[in-house]
């Protein structure tokens, strides 16, 4: 994931946590809407409860190649992906296919609970 296509400001993660719309899974909190600049981007928070800086680092490496080979860059719209506590209990393949059904459901704008 290229830098300039990543959202690194407090001021616009708490924006789009209080404005945008939300998809909620057993591993992801997405927060979506429309993109503001010209192209989409995409912000990834991991919570101080997951684990040291070591493990958060290493989670936001796994999310980013998720999102790389799931395609969510090519979706029109700027996320905040939050990843939830229960993510270090799954293996790689299973956060990918939960953020593919996350991913689903951002494209048709729905609120939805995921099962995943």
């Amino acid at each position: 994931m290229i830098k300039a296509r990543r959202i690194k400001k407090s001021e616009e993660f708490q924006e789009m946590v209080h404005k945008a719309d939300k998809t909620v899974s057993a591993l992801y909190v997405v927060y979506h809407r429309e993109k503001k600049e010209e192209q989409n981007r995409i912000g990834i928070s991991v919570s101080k409860k997951l684990g040291n800086a070591v493990v958060r680092n290493k989670i936001k490496r796994q999310v980013r190649s998720i999102v790389n080979e799931t395609g969510a860059l090519d979706i029109d719209r700027d996320m905040i992906v939050i990843v939830r506590k229960g993510y270090n209990t799954q293996d790689y393949q299973a956060s990918k296919k939960c953020f593919q059904t996350v991913l689903k459901h951002v494209t048709i704008n729905k609120y939805q609970k995921g099962e995943c």
